[in-house]
């Protein structure tokens, strides 16, 4: 698995945290020092706290299982969805639908709403529409697309959700928790770790920060996913040599059966002896 080392996070910018005075007490055994009035993170700590998150997150894909991608940030927006389609994760990078993960069933029927648009638009049941009722439509779909679009495969709820900045996106946080959702999340200095399975301390504001995780976090995920492949193709194979060896066996059984069938009409068929 792909490791991430100090150098990489420091030059990302990963160790600066939030102004001292906006700090949060409980991220104190994360942080190093205090420089101009800002709080430095410990990376060292932050290699072995991304090493633990990948570990487990690889793990969980390895099982295929779906981790939940969250982040609403403006700058971090397209390297959140970047990173989940290249491992084909769900993702959220626009507001959180309220209810998301408590009122599931609720976000579904949204989503099937959006295929069922699509499926009467290619079949031309939409053809007799008036312009203005085709647009209305149509802008209803954009709306779907926008806010639901990316979590169409999303069938049951996530088994984990990685979330960038915790402290914005804690309605996610809290859903997560209340269903026993274990939670990964980059945690900055202002944030509070409490609610967190797995913290990730590191610049939670800054593009290239969450890039270098996401890349050692998402490698770690396409690792457990091409293991989970691989598994699956062993398994295949081993089915396929039991049924050959199952095969090759049958003839002999069947000619066995037969002589064994054959035996007693023989002895009857005998004549007796005088």
């Amino acid at each position: 698995m792909a490791r991430t080392n100090f150098d990489m996070l420091l030059q990302a910018g990963c160790h600066f945290g939030h102004l001292k005075r906006k700090w949060n007490p409980a991220m104190a055994p994360y942080i190093y020092t205090e420089r101009n009035g800002i709080h430095i993170i410990d990376l060292h700590k932050t290699v072995v706290k991304i090493d633990d998150a990948a570990e487990a997150l690889k793990a969980i894909a390895r099982q295929g299982k779906k981790i939940l991608f969250v982040g609403t940030k403006k700058q971090t927006k397209e390297v959140i969805a970047e990173k989940a389609t290249s491992i084909n994760m769900p993702y959220v990078i626009e507001r959180w639908p309220g209810g998301m993960l408590t009122n599931f069933p609720t976000i579904r029927k949204a989503v099937k709403k959006m295929a069922n648009i699509d499926k009467l638009m290619n079949d031309g049941t939409f053809g007799n529409l008036s312009k203005r009722e085709l647009l209305q439509v149509t802008r209803q779909r954009a709306k779907l697309e926008k806010n639901l679009g990316s979590i169409a495969d999303l069938t049951r709820l996530p088994s984990a959700l990685f979330v960038v900045d915790v402290m914005k996106e804690n309605i996610a946080v809290r859903e997560a928790n209340r269903l026993g959702i274990p939670v990964f999340g980059i945690v900055d200095t202002n944030s509070d770790p409490k609610n967190i399975d797995f913290v990730i301390p590191a610049n939670d504001d800054a593009k290239d920060s969450v890039e270098v995780i996401l890349n050692a976090c998402c490698a770690a995920i396409a690792e457990g996913l091409e293991e989970r492949k691989a598994e699956k193709a062993d398994e295949k194979a081993a089915e396929a040599q039991v049924e050959a060896e199952a095969e090759e066996k049958r003839p002999a059984r069947r000619a066995r059966k037969s002589a064994e069938e054959a035996a007693p009409v023989a002895e009857e068929e005998a004549p007796a002896a005088e």
